[in-house]
């Protein structure tokens, strides 16, 4: 699942340039932030996402090590 990350490229080059990059150096410079962005960083979206699906999965291990502690339980007083 992939979500995007608004980074804008050109503006970035400008303002790189505004302050002494050459345009080879803004270009560059920025290239490699796209490339981390993209590749590297992830949005809110996709945190909460995963998080959601990882609660949902302990909360049904839980609930099966419930059921399974109530029947050892149950099965220990029929034997008791």
């Amino acid at each position: 699942m992939h979500h995007a990350i608004s980074f804008d490229t050109h503006e970035n080059v400008k303002k790189l340039k505004a302050v002494g990059f050459t345009e080879e150096q803004a270009e560059t410079q920025t290239n490699i932030i796209a490339q981390l962005v993209e590749e590297q960083l992830v949005t809110r979206q996709y945190l909460d996402e995963r998080l959601k699906e990882l609660e949902n999965k302990l909360i049904l291990r839980l609930g099966g090590m419930i059921v399974i502690a109530i029947s050892v339980v149950a099965t220990l007083v029929k034997i008791l």
